[in-house]
């Protein structure tokens, strides 16, 4: 029997296997992205390290979790860069998100370069008990 996580997480991975793709381009390359899937939640953990917290910006927009960073290189006078290897400038990485996930819920937080978005299942997609009327059948027809 398939639950309403698995189908979530089907869609999910699916998606997600559309997107790996579009994901190998420069963007994954800054920004690298885990999904773990849990119980209640999706959990998302990109790597945005040397990144200002005050650049980052996670947005939710019709279904389209969007994540953006800024990394900027400051240079003395003087300073000639003949190096450069750590990628500069603003970086976004979308993620599509199932209808089954609460949007609304989304929490997100940033530490040691990582970070972490929490997505909540939504509770009218997550199994739960039904309770069986004992005695009079009737009731449910009515």
């Amino acid at each position: 029997m398939v639950t309403s996580i698995d189908s979530l997480m089907r869609e999910f991975e699916r998606q997600f296997d559309r997107l790996t793709g579009q994901l190998l381009s420069s963007a994954a390359a800054t920004m690298p992205m885990d999904a773990i899937r849990r119980p209640d939640e999706i959990l998302l953990r990109f790597d945005v390290p040397g990144i200002e917290p005050d650049s980052l910006e996670v947005e939710v927009d019709r279904g389209v979790l969007l994540v953006s960073a800024k990394r900027e290189e400051s240079y003395g006078e003087g300073d000639r860069v003949f190096v450069q290897e750590r990628p500069t400038g603003m970086f976004t990485r979308q993620v599509y998100l199932p209808e089954r996930l609460d949007a609304e819920g989304i929490q997100a937080a940033y530490d040691n370069g990582v970070l972490a978005v929490r997505i909540p299942v939504a509770e009218t997609v997550k199994p739960r008990k039904v309770e069986i009327a004992k005695g009079d059948t009737r009731s449910i027809s009515q």
